[in-house]
């Protein structure tokens, strides 16, 4: 992998120690560039914020954190949007030795006041009246809690003792930022995963855990002071966490807060990122809305497209060492400018690259960034490993894998193939869990991810599969639901798939239908959209079955879909479909459907 020669402006791991350390270093290194990018909503502007700035007011939250009697050790969780303010209270918590529970602001009131009360969490930070009034209905699980802290004033709430908002709560002036002595070992942060069955599972991971990956991530791509991330990941997870965050402190590079999802398109034009951090959704959205544009557009401008992505891919494979040097390039420059520059410029113009994570990115949609000569690199993690275990590189990236090994990290195959990891960013344990960390670590530090993979000669991970996710059917056959899923899914008609098929003699699918798609699919097959019944009927359950064959052609033969079940409401963390990182929670999709999924199965 190259890198930049001149590493002046990157503090290292050694001269860090510490998470708020690294703070604190940054701080001593530029503390007049520009940090934070955040949307000021009262004056409908872009704030910018120096390093100095936020240590200035990580000093407030700490005399507050202070005056409140939390010591070393304690507990405090933070249920905010990617902000400044995120920033503050997790620095200002770390450098007291205090441990930070991050919670996702849309999961549900239970499961919020199950993480507080198993981490015994003191103080809670969150955003308003919306989020408060959420939680009333829990009240009383949040025992644990000798601090409420709302962002936003709340007006007429209902007063609890514990409750304040944080312009009453912090005082003027905090005096001198704090950094308590201790051991980089010491735990840093409890990040609860969202199982997709039971309970969430508290991860432990120390300060040295997170910081070694974020060095690590440095040798992957290496950011410059001039780089501008742009952060729309919730900080709640860790991906985010460590290669948004973390990192950009390490190399002092500017990280501009998306407003959310929904805006992204426009602040990605306002804020022109150079690079982007994100799970593979939203790419494939990205990617949809250029595949919709292009289906509605002349033929020709489809063509030009195609011939731009295959042209610019091939020079990929070129320059990557694993292709031969083609006439066709010829053409690039004129592809380029008519197409690859026009479509990148929907990005801002500036993105140098755009990492991904958290789940398989299609080879289609890869193959379509990369042949527009976008870098896309890849990567593979889970909490438990700070995240990040194995990435892509600029000048090693084979996007069919998730790459090798990152520095510091090994990986291996154990028993059915699954990918074991050890390293210095495996995790201290589950919080008060000793028997589910058994499960996962080994007596010699080995974990098992719980995936499974091969991996090639030169040491890129291929992920083949998930050990608990197989399908067995009746007659033996093993297939692996995500594959299939994704493949299904890249038909703009589905929503969200689930395929279904354990212990049973064929598959069958549940899926939400696009609403814009399903009403032109009745207009091309002249059907009420509205009608009772209708999407029970055989007639749609023919034509959905005919549109997944077409996805899912080059699976094996025994791999065939016989049945769907149709809905057109969404699978959503408020309906508890989803986990809050957005994982199908398959049991609670099977047991609401449980009379559809019985129909597709009757007689069999």
């Amino acid at each position: 992998m190259s890198q930049q020669k001149d590493l002046s402006h990157v503090v290292t791991a050694q001269a860090a120690g510490t998470l708020d350390g690294l703070f604190r270093e940054r701080v001593k290194l530029t503390p007049d560039t520009v940090a934070y990018r955040h949307f000021n909503e009262p004056h409908a502007n872009w704030r910018d914020y120096t390093w100095a700035q936020i240590d200035h007011q990580v000093a407030r939250w700490q005399a507050a954190f202070e005056r409140d009697g939390l010591k070393p050790g304690d507990r405090v969780a933070v249920m905010l949007r990617n902000s400044p303010e995120w920033v503050m209270f997790d620095q200002a918590a770390l450098g007291l030795g205090l441990v930070v529970v991050p919670l996702y602001t849309q999961d549900r009131p239970e499961n919020v006041a199950y993480i507080i009360g198993d981490a015994g969490c003191k103080a809670l930070l969150f955003e308003g009246p919306e989020q408060w009034h959420g939680l009333e209905g829990v009240r009383g699980q949040l025992a644990s809690l000798t601090r409420i802290l709302s962002v936003m004033p709340l007006g007429g709430t209902d007063h609890d003792p514990r409750l304040q908002s944080t312009g009453e709560w912090l005082p003027d002036e905090g005096g001198d930022t704090r950094h308590l002595a201790r051991d980089p070992a010491a735990l840093a942060t409890i990040v609860y995963t969202s199982g997709t069955t039971g309970r969430p599972k508290g991860v432990m991971l120390s300060h040295h855990n997170i910081l070694s990956n974020v060095a690590a991530c440095l040798t992957v791509l290496t950011p410059r002071p001039d780089d501008v991330f742009l952060s729309f990941l919730p900080l709640s997870h860790t991906f985010e966490r460590t290669c948004g965050y973390y990192l950009a402190i390490m190399t002092g590079s500017t990280t501009a807060y998306a407003r959310s999802v929904q805006q992204l398109a426009d602040d990605l034009q306002s804020l022109r990122p150079t690079l982007l951090i994100s799970v593979p959704r939203i790419y494939e959205r990205v990617y949809a809305a250029i595949r919709a544009r292009l289906d509605e557009g002349p033929a020709l401008r489809k063509k030009l497209f195609q011939l731009a992505v295959e042209v610019g891919y091939a020079r990929f494979e070129h320059a990557q060492g694993r292709g031969p040097w083609l006439p066709s390039f010829l053409l690039w420059p004129v592809l380029d400018a008519l197409v690859a520059r026009k479509i990148l410029a929907r990005l801002g113009g500036r993105v140098r690259a755009a990492i991904s994570g958290g789940a398989a990115l299609p080879p289609d949609v890869s193959r379509v960034f990369t042949g527009l000569g976008l870098i896309v690199l890849q990567g593979y993690g889970m909490t438990e490993l700070s995240p990040v275990a194995c990435a892509n590189r600029p000048d090693d990236n084979l996007p069919a894998s998730v790459g090798r090994a990152v520095p510091g990290v090994e990986v291996k195959l154990g028993d059915n193939n699954a990918l074991m990891v050890k390293g210095r960013n495996v995790m201290q344990g589950y919080w008060n869990n000793a028997e589910a960390t058994r499960q996962v670590i080994q007596a010699d530090g080995w974990l098992n991810t719980g995936d499974t993979a091969r991996i090639d000669p030169r040491g890129h991970v291929f992920i083949t599969g998930r050990l608990k996710e197989i399908i067995v059917l009746s007659n033996g056959e093993k297939v692996p639901p995500v594959d299939m899923e994704a493949a299904i899914a890249r038909d703009p008609l589905f929503e969200q798939v689930m395929l279904l098929g354990e212990a049973r003699p064929y598959l069958s699918v549940m899926a939400v239908l696009s609403a814009e798609h399903w009403k032109k699919l009745c207009g091309e097959h002249r059907l009420e959209a509205g009608a009772a019944g209708i999407l029970q009927s055989k007639q749609v359950a023919d034509i959905v079955l005919q549109r997944v064959a077409v996805q899912i052609g080059h699976f094996p033969g025994y791999a065939q879909v016989r049945r769907v079940a149709l809905t057109l409401e969404p699978w959503s963390v408020e309906n508890g479909m989803l986990t809050p990182t957005l994982k199908l929670k398959r049991a609670k999709v099977i047991e609401k459907f449980h009379a559809e999924v019985d129909q597709m199965y009757s007689g069999h």
